[in-house]
């Protein structure tokens, strides 16, 4: 059987280790990867499937009114991505956000971030790292939990910024000690999941591996990530 096709959204800039960790992640999933940037954006009609990936802060001035940051590092990926994720409405192509990706998802759908979460945890640490140093607690009889399989799962952390507002149709499926979101799902299209953490560098752990392997079966028509 020919593997799906899953593009992989990412950055012109930097050494692109999330894409190599995710192409691996897919390809053991079964499918074949893509890499898709504002410079090489690829053909969208030849996916199966995509991911917009992690990377640098989403700029501010997409979500709030008034803001004192620096533009972000990376704003040709942010109109490219935003551009990616309206194309993709109505599409029911199966989508996976990862940390900015979700983020951004998010953002486009009308919904707005925390910029900054440091001074507002209370139980969990700012530490970044992509170790399994944090907790989900995903939410009971979730599309979510279908897939990791567990209702308690460990998680990394590389971020700064959160979901705040949901945008429209998402719903939270996850959550970590501090109540912050950690994952949203779309239960109105085929598979729309959005997730906080980084998923590819936990490769060992079956509920990581069983995200990208949902996402490479909705790709192939496979009816369990199906509506629900």
């Amino acid at each position: 059987m020919k593997r799906p096709l899953i593009g992989v959204t990412g950055s012109d800039q930097g050494l692109p280790l999330a894409w190599w960790f995710i192409r691996w992640a897919l390809w053991q999933s079964g499918a074949r990867a893509v890499y898709l940037t504002h410079s090489r954006p690829g053909d969208l009609a030849a996916l199966d499937g995509i991911v917009i990936s992690g990377g640098d802060d989403i700029d501010r001035g997409l979500y709030l009114d008034e803001h004192d940051a620096p533009g972000p590092a990376d704003p040709e990926r942010d109109r490219f991505e935003i551009r990616v994720l309206e194309h993709l409405m109505g599409t029911r192509l199966p989508v996976l956000g990862i940390c900015r990706g979700a983020q951004l998802m998010n953002v486009v759908r009308g919904g707005s971030l925390y910029p900054d979460l440091r001074n507002l945890r209370r139980k969990t640490s700012n530490r970044r790292t992509p170790l399994a140093r944090k907790t989900l607690l995903v939410e009971s009889a979730s599309g979510l939990e279908a897939i990791l399989g567990e209702g308690r799962v460990r998680i990394n952390s590389l971020h700064q910024q959160a979901i705040k507002g949901l945008g429209e149709g998402l719903v939270v499926c996850g959550r970590d000690l501090d109540g912050f979101v950690q994952a949203v799902e779309h239960p109105a299209e085929a598979f729309l999941y959005g997730v906080q953490w980084h998923p590819e560098y936990l490769p060992l752990r079956a509920p990581q591996r069983a995200l990208f392997r949902a996402l490479v079966q909705a790709a192939t028509g496979d009816e369990r990530f199906a509506l629900r």
